[in-house]
């Protein structure tokens, strides 16, 4: 590899990491407006929206139309990496603590790991890939379970954050099938666009939040963050990372939320600083190590 091509690919990865704190200061905002009165898929499907019309703009309002076999890629994506992730992941934020819910979100890169290696030529498995996604499986775990099989708000919370992770996990695999033969802005913009299709109605088998409520400043000013910086701008250049440095690579980063959403959690949300919490992180962070080191 060239010099000129590593110095490139360093700034995709330095990308990767002002994403994943971007993505951990959506934790907080997200929590805010749920205390609100905003409900999970309406916390979603506005900020899609926002970010689609943006990104529609940028675009110029021009509007695509793919094959069918892309075209369907696009759906599944918009479903899985879209509405299901955050639809399923604000709901768990709803029910448990916010660490918890990032901690057992992480677990996705074993996830993608798993299937890269069965549906993606590129994508292999390793010893050192192995274990350290073993390593931040057993964090996810010790979270999952800290209170045993009881069930409860908690559990369930994780449970639904890691049926988020695998969402996310197959829509970064479908990703790649049609990243070589379409531009990363159009994928971004139809999988937003179905992934909005898909949550519309189920926002309307939820109570729906008084406009009054929505136009406080500090629930208007988080939901235009969610949209145009963890929405618009982040799901963007995510694309374009998996895109550029490969699917494994790019979910490696996603292990550093649990620490940026600890520090967040104890220093913004007043969550405690549990020894559970410290451990599994502890955990991850070290799979992250073991995956990365070459």
């Amino acid at each position: 590899m060239s010099d000129v091509r590593k110095n490139r690919l360093v700034w995709y990865h330095l990308l990767a990491i002002v994403t994943i704190v971007v993505w951990g200061a959506s934790f907080p905002c997200t929590k805010l407006l749920l205390s609100a009165g905003v409900t999970p898929t309406e916390i979603f499907v506005y900020r899609t929206a926002v970010a689609y019309l943006g990104l529609l703009a940028v675009s110029r309002f021009k509007v695509e139309v793919w094959d069918w076999h892309d075209e369907l890629v696009a759906v599944l994506c918009g479903l899985t990496g879209c509405a299901m992730y955050f639809i399923l992941q604000n709901v768990a934020l709803d029910l448990t603590l916010m660490t918890d819910v990032v901690i057992v979100v992480a677990i996705n890169p074993l996830l993608i790991t798993i299937l890269a290696a069965f549906f993606l030529k590129e994508e292999h498995f390793s010893w050192k890939i192995l274990l350290g996604s073993a390593l931040a499986f057993a964090g996810v775990a010790i979270v999952t379970f800290q209170n045993g099989f009881v069930w409860g708000n908690g559990l369930l919370g994780n449970i639904l954050a890691l049926v988020a992770a695998a969402a996310w996990a197959v829509y970064s695999i479908l990703l790649k099938r049609i990243q070589g033969r379409r531009g990363t802005l159009a994928i971004t913009r139809k999988v937003m666009l179905y992934g909005m299709l898909f949550g519309l109605p189920v926002m309307f088998f939820e109570p729906h939040t008084p406009l009054a409520t929505l136009l406080r400043p500090d629930v208007f000013f988080n939901l235009l963050f969610l949209a145009l910086v963890c929405s618009m701008a982040a799901f963007f250049i995510w694309n374009l990372i998996i895109k550029k440095i490969g699917a494994i690579s790019a979910s490696n980063y996603l292990y550093l939320e649990p620490v940026i959403a600890l520090v967040i959690g104890v220093m913004v949300v007043g969550e405690p600083l549990r020894l559970v919490a410290l451990a599994g992180c502890a955990l991850v962070l070290l799979g992250v190590v073991m995956v990365e080191k070459k």
